[in-house]
């Protein structure tokens, strides 16, 4: 929790100048839908509050685990996220994007067999 604290002051201070150069009416934008729409502001703290969450759940992942099983779920979280795509959106998929993600399934799979042994 440590490097969040440290890392996200600067991401602020790099991020926002960014922001302001290249999308340079966004704060008239927000503040707009905000008067315009009252729950923008609550989806903005929402999405906020998911994505500490979503940090937190990484450090911990990591603290209690190991940083390949993080890779390896993340790895998983692609897999997963293609198959609901070709489900509900019905994106076509190729014969090599298909292997692809059978290969990353099976090797997350032996690698955790392969951790378990040792």
């Amino acid at each position: 929790m440590n490097l969040l604290l440290y890392m996200s002051p600067m991401a602020v201070v790099v991020l926002v100048p960014a922001v302001l150069i290249m999308e340079p009416n966004v704060i008239d934008v927000t503040t707009t839908l905000g008067r315009e729409k009252k729950s923008m502001w609550i989806l903005l703290l929402l999405n906020s509050v998911t994505a500490y969450v979503a940090n937190l759940s990484n450090f911990l992942v990591t603290k209690h685990t190991s940083a390949l099983t993080l890779q390896v779920l993340g790895n998983a979280k692609g897999a997963v996220a293609v198959v609901i795509s070709i489900l509900i959106f019905r994106n076509p998929v190729t014969v090599v994007g298909m292997a692809g993600y059978t290969i990353t399934v099976l090797g997350g799979g032996s690698i955790r067999r392969n951790k378990e042994k040792v």
